[in-house]
C-alpha cells in the first residue's frame, strides 16, 4: 500500500473547467498550451482528480431531462455530497481507528469545487450506466456466487495484477495522482495505483496481434490538434475488473478510447469511452477534469507487501467449507 504524507493539505489549482459536455461552457478559444520541441502540446507534469470524488457516476433523478447548470449549482451539488459524506462520519473522533482511516481518502482533504456537469457519466444522454448484457449479468452473478472458491475468481487489483484502465484512470478513494512524462514518439502515464506506468506509442503504428491480450489492452495515441487521444484494444478476457459502478468481466472485444485536452494552464478535461458489446448494451462516456498538482508526491505502491487479502479470503471460505460439512455429518 501507498504511504503518503495526508496530514498536510493538498492544495489543487482552482483553474475553472471547461468541460465539453451537455451545457458546460465552452473552453476559452484564445488560450493555446506550450508545446514540447517535437510540436506535441506540453501536458507533463503532476495531475490530480480528487476533485472529481464529489461528482457521482450517475446523474441523479432529481436532475433528469435538465440540459444545463449554473456554476454555483455546480458547487453547490459538489458541496452537499461533500457535506453528507462528511455527516455518515461525524461520529468518529480522534483515537478511533475509524478516524485515522478518513486521512487515506483524497475527499476527505479535497474542498469541493464542482465540475462542469453534476454527474461523471455525460453519455448516454439519460445520464444512467447502460444495461449489462445478459451474458455479462450472468458472469457477474457467477463470480460473486464463487469469488472465494479460487484466487482467479478475485478482482485482478486485489490480486496485485492490475486495476486496469478504469482502476487507474478514474477518481478514487486514495492515490489519485497521475505524472505524465512526454518523449518523442511516446507519452508515458505513471499512476501511483499498483505502481503502475502505460506507455503510448503515438507513432501511429498499428496494435498487436489479435491473439495478444493484455490487462490494460495495448494502447495507441495519437494528436488530433490539442487533444491526445489513446485508443486501446487487445484486452485480456478476465471475469473481475474494476470498472465505474461495479466489477465485471472484460472481454476481448472492448475498444477504450480516452481524450486527454488542456483546456488552461492546470486543468486538463478527460473523457473515456467504453465499447466493450459482450458486456454493456450500448457504449458510455465519463468526463471529468484533472487538476496540476505540484504539490503532490507519488509514493510507491508496494500492493503485494503484506497483501492478506487472498490466503486470508480463500483460506477463510475453505474453513467455512470445512465447518458447514461438519454440520452436514453432525446432522445425519
Amino acid at each position: 500500500m501507498g504511504i503518503r504524507d495526508l496530514v498536510a493539505a493538498v492544495a489543487l489549482a482552482g483553474f475553472a473547467v471547461a468541460l465539453l459536455v451537455p451545457g458546460a461552457p465552452a473552453a476559452a478559444q484564445d488560450w493555446e498550451p506550450a508545446r514540447l520541441a517535437d510540436g506535441q502540446p506540453d501536458i507533463q507534469g503532476m495531475w490530480n482528480n480528487a476533485d472529481a470524488n464529489h461528482t457521482p457516476l450517475e446523474l441523479p433523478d432529481e436532475l433528469s431531462g435538465r440540459d444545463n447548470f449554473t456554476q454555483e449549482e455546480l458547487r453547490e451539488l459538489a458541496k452537499a455530497r461533500y457535506d453528507a459524506t462528511i455527516k455518515a462520519n461525524e461520529t468518529l473522533r480522534e483515537g478511533d481507528p475509524g478516524f485515522y482511516a478518513l486521512y487515506w481518502f483524497d475527499w476527505y482533504w479535497q474542498q469541493p469545487e464542482g465540475g462542469d456537469w453534476p454527474a461523471l457519466l455525460t453519455e448516454p444522454r439519460s445520464g444512467k450506466m447502460p444495461a449489462l448484457t445478459e451474458q455479462a449479468s450472468d458472469r457477474a452473478a457467477y463470480v460473486r456466487e464463487h469469488l472465494h472458491d479460487t484466487y482467479a475468481n478475485m478482482e485482478g487489483g486485489d490480486r496485485c495484477i492490475s486495476r486496469g484502465v478504469f482502476g487507474m484512470m478514474m477518481p478514487t478513494a486514495y492515490n489519485n495522482g497521475t505524472l505524465i512524462l512526454q518523449t518523442p514518439g511516446y507519452v508515458v502515464l505513471h499512476s501511483e495505483m499498483i505502481h503502475n506506468a502505460r506507455i503510448v506509442p503515438i507513432d501511429g503504428g498499428p496494435h498487436v496481434d489479435p491473439d495478444i491480450g493484455l490487462w490494460e489492452g495495448d494502447p495507441k495515441g495519437r494528436w488530433e490538434g490539442n487533444t491526445l487521444v489513446i485508443e486501446s484494444t487487445n484486452f485480456k478476457e478476465v471475469d473481475n475488473m474494476r470498472a465505474p459502478g461495479g466489477r465485471t468481466h472484460q472481454s476481448p472485444r472492448r475498444r477504450i478510447v480516452e481524450r486527454f485536452t488542456p483546456v488552461g494552464p492546470d486543468t486538463l478535461r478527460y473523457s473515456v469511452t467504453m465499447d466493450d458489446p459482450d458486456v454493456w448494451t450500448e457504449p458510455w462516456t465519463v468526463t471529468f477534469p484533472w487538476r496540476r498538482d505540484a504539490e503532490y508526491q507519488q509514493y510507491e505502491y508496494a500492493c503485494h507487501e503484506g497483501n492478506y487479502a487472498v490466503p486470508n479470503s480463500l483460506s477463510g471460505a475453505r474453513a467455512e467449507e470445512r465447518e458447514a460439512a461438519a454440520g452436514r455429518q453432525g446432522s445425519r
